[in-house]
C-alpha cells in the first residue's frame, strides 16, 4: 500500500506546524515535510528555477528543524521530514547533532531529505561557492554518517576536515535516519548510490521512470538492491491540470513510487484548509 505525505512551507500566516501535524496524523497521512531557506539575498541575481518572480513566501520560511520538532512532540506515528535541508548552508557538526536530536525526540520518525540549493548568493553568504555545492554536500553527508555511527569520529576531505571528535547523541536508528536525495540531474544516480538511501524528486516534468531506473542500476553496481532504496515523489495541483491530480497519483504509483507527497499551497489558513480536506478525500481512494 502506498504512503501519502504532505509538504508545506510554514510561515507566520499559514497553518502552524503543531496544528498541521496533528491534523495530518488524524487524517491518515504518513509524513509531513518542511523545506528550507535560511534567508533570501535582496540582490536577486540568481533567477528563480521555476521561472517568473520569486514568490514572496520564499523570504518567510520557518526553520524546518524547529517546526518539525514541534510536530514530533504532538504526534505519535507521523513521520517528519526535510524536503529539503540545504546541506551546504550548515556546519557539519551542528547539522549532525540537530538531525540526531530530531531523530531521538521523534523516536526514529525523521526522514532526512537533502539538497544542495540553487541560489548562488544565499550559498555565498554561508561561505560556499555555487560550483562546489554538491562536493560540499557529499562530504558533509559522509562526515555526518561517520559522526552518527562512530563513538569517535573523524573525517578528512577537501571541504570537511576534522580530527577525532566526540559528538552525541547518536540518532535513534543505527546508522542514522534515511538520507533522501531531493534533486535531479545526470549525476544524481551516482550520488544516491554512494551516500543516500533513496530519492524524493519534484514531479516537474522530467523522466521520473528513467531517473528511478538509473538510480537502481547505479546502486546495483555497489551491491545495493532496489528493495533497499526509498522512492518518494512530490506532486501537487501546480504541476497538474485542474482535476488531473488523482490520475497523476495513479501514474506515479505505477512507476514504483511508494510515497507520494502532496504540496500544500502556501497561503493564509482559510485558503489552505479546503486543499487539505480535498487531499484527505483523495488519499482515501488509494487506501
Amino acid at each position: 500500500m502506498a504512503d501519502f505525505g504532505l509538504i508545506a512551507i510554514p510561515t507566520q500566516y499559514t497553518i502552524q506546524p503543531v496544528e498541521l501535524g496533528r491534523w495530518a496524523e488524524a487524517h491518515g497521512f504518513e509524513s509531513l515535510w518542511f523545506g528550507e531557506h535560511s534567508h533570501i539575498p535582496t540582490s536577486r541575481k540568481t533567477p528563480f528555477p521555476l521561472g517568473g518572480e520569486l514568490p514572496e513566501y520564499y523570504k518567510q520560511f520557518f526553520d524546518p528543524f524547529v517546526g518539525l520538532s514541534a510536530v514530533a512532540a504532538v504526534t505519535e506515528k507521523l513521520k517528519v521530514g526535510t524536503s529539503v535541508c540545504l546541506v551546504p548552508e550548515h556546519n557539519t557538526m551542528n547539522l549532525a547533532k540537530m538531525v540526531a536530536c530530531l531523530d531521538r525526540v521523534s523516536n526514529g520518525r525523521f526522514l532526512f531529505g537533502i539538497g544542495a540549493g540553487w541560489n548562488a548568493e544565499e550559498m555565498a553568504d554561508h561561505g560556499v561557492d555555487l560550483k562546489d555545492r554538491w562536493a560540499v554536500t557529499r562530504e558533509r553527508v559522509l562526515a555526518m554518517k561517520e559522526i552518527w555511527t562512530k563513538e569517535v569520529a573523524e573525517y578528512h576531505g577537501k571541504f570537511v576536515n576534522f580530527d577525532p571528535i566526540w559528538c552525541e547523541p547518536k540518532p535513534s536508528r543505527a546508522g542514522g535516519p534515511p538520507v533522501l536525495m531531493g534533486a535531479w540531474s545526470k549525476f544524481v544516480p551516482r550520488r544516491v548510490a554512494e551516500y543516500c538511501d533513496g530519492w524524493i524528486p519534484v514531479d516537474a516534468g522530467f523522466d521520473l521512470a528513467g531517473g528511478m531506473e538509473a538510480i537502481v542500476s547505479e546502486a546495483a553496481k555497489r551491491g545495493r538492491p532496489r528493495s533497499a532504496l526509498d522512492f518518494g515523489v512530490l506532486t501537487g495541483d501546480e504541476f497538474r491540470p485542474a482535476g488531473g491530480l488523482e490520475a497523476r497519483i495513479g501514474e506515479l504509483l505505477k512507476l514504483g513510487f511508494k510515497r507520494v507527497v502532496l504540496m500544500v499551497p502556501t497561503d493564509r489558513q482559510e485558503k489552505q484548509w479546503p486543499a487539505l480536506e480535498r487531499y484527505a478525500g483523495l488519499i482515501r481512494k488509494f487506501g
